[in-house]
């Protein structure tokens, strides 16, 4: 669980790829490497949980912001789709800063932005100065997403179904707690948004302590010749990579059907008779089926030499659950809850095929970079789109068959890069 020493080649069928390896070690220094990998899987959890509260903290509260601060609709509803803005915009720069320093170390600055961020936002006297500092948030959040599961293959290359599964689970229950309890936090602080959003500031503030022990006791050297050699051989002409290109569809467009789902869920459920209060209870349904299966599916999918079952198998629980949320919202609504939130699931797979599809730590750096970037560019338009149906049509049929029907070429991408291959034999090394 030490840094790359040597790219390791073997058949590009089979089930675990080859990962940089490390010299034997003594027993004093092997407890003391197993001490330091629990530390870093706490470190990687921990960052997790703070990678979704940025978001969806303020969702609760943008009413009173938007008053407080004067900020019109429209600006607050470009704030919907800012977060996916810059996941792709400064994600792209995350592989180049961890060759530079190691991605160790840029998870730690990442942590140090979110923090800086959320604590600073909480202050802001105006619109603008509140969305600067949501940026710097979420530029924290960018380069994190795209590292951490590089930060995962370097150390555990051997776990790393097991530690997808950590993160992908931790990001889930982040996201999932920010959403059920700022407005109690934020009643029981004395109904202030600036407290309500700037507490989550402390739970950074924890992560980033432990970031920075974590990378002081590992001692990451990113522009020591050695690696500087090795980030070289890691530079891939990735644009020539069909299983890259793939997963950055595949990763678009489980994007576009969860941020839309949790953009609009609540409203289909309402607008078929069921309460304000049931209809937030459902959404939260949604996101805690996430948790669980966010931790046992990547160690599934990790196990077997391609995951294409579990991209059929997830899609075709959404298309039951728009299905069931078109036609009876208002009746057996907890099992289309349920279904729509086990075809959210294809995020934390698509995070496995990102770790699975390069065999070093610096080709799951671009891999993860392409993907997330292009992804979530891809995921933009999407919730702006089934908002226009549904304001066009007055009912949620076409907009819910649209979410059906994207999953259709959600599978033919899936299958593409589902198959046991690598993007170092389709992509070669740049000159």
């Amino acid at each position: 669980m030490s840094t790359a020493a040597a790219d390791a080649t073997t058949d590009p069928h089979t089930t675990a790829p080859p990962t940089e390896t490390s010299p034997s070690l003594s027993p004093t220094a092997d407890r003391h490497g197993r001490k330091l990998s629990w530390l870093l899987a706490a470190m990687i959890a921990l960052a997790a949980i703070n990678l979704r509260p940025v978001v969806t903290s303020l969702g609760p509260l943008l009413d009173k912001v938007r008053t407080d601060l004067g900020m019109n609709a429209t600006v607050a509803g470009l704030l919907t789709a800012v977060p996916a803005l810059c996941f792709a915009i400064f994600g792209v720069a995350a592989p180049a800063l961890a060759r530079r320093i190691g991605p160790l170390a840029v998870v730690t600055a990442g942590m140090g932005a979110v923090t800086l961020g959320v604590l600073a936002r909480s202050f802001a006297g105006g619109t603008a100065v509140f969305l600067l500092l949501t940026a710097v948030a979420l530029t924290g959040v960018a380069v994190s997403n795209v590292l951490l599961p590089v930060v995962i293959k370097r150390y555990f290359p051997e776990r790393v179904g097991p530690m997808i599964g950590l993160y992908s689970m931790s990001l889930s229950g982040g996201t999932a707690l920010a959403a059920a309890i700022t407005v109690p936090v934020t009643s029981a602080l004395g109904g202030s948004w600036r407290l309500g959003l700037g507490v989550w500031g402390l739970l950074g503030l924890l992560a980033l302590a432990l970031c920075l022990v974590t990378l002081f006791l590992r001692r990451e050297k990113g522009s020591t010749p050695r690696a500087a050699a090795s980030a070289a051989t890691a530079r891939l002409t990735i644009r020539r990579s069909r299983t890259a290109w793939a997963l950055a569809c595949f990763f678009g467009l489980q994007s576009t059907s969860a941020y839309a789902t949790m953009g609009w869920l609540p409203k289909i459920y309402q607008d078929a008779g069921v309460s304000a209060g049931s209809s937030g209870v459902l959404l939260a349904l949604v996101m805690a089926i996430s948790v669980p299966v966010s931790f046992i599916l990547p160690n599934l999918a990790a196990r077997r030499g391609d995951q294409r079952l579990f991209v059929v198998l997830l899609a075709l629980s959404g298309i039951l659950g728009y299905i069931g949320l078109a036609f009876a919202a208002g009746t057996l609504s907890w099992l289309w809850a349920c279904l729509v939130g086990l075809s959210m699931c294809a995020f934390p797979l698509a995070l496995t095929m990102i770790g699975l599809r390069a065999r070093t730590s610096g080709g799951v750096a671009q891999l993860s970079a392409f993907a997330q970037s292009l992804g979530y560019l891809i995921s933009i338009p999407g919730p702006i789109l089934v908002g226009s149906m549904y304001q066009s049509t007055g009912s949620w049929y076409l907009p819910l068959g649209f979410l059906a029907l994207l999953l259709v070429p959600q599978i033919l991408v899936g299958l593409r890069a589902a198959q046991a291959k690598h993007i170092e034999d389709e992509a070669p090394a740049a000159a």
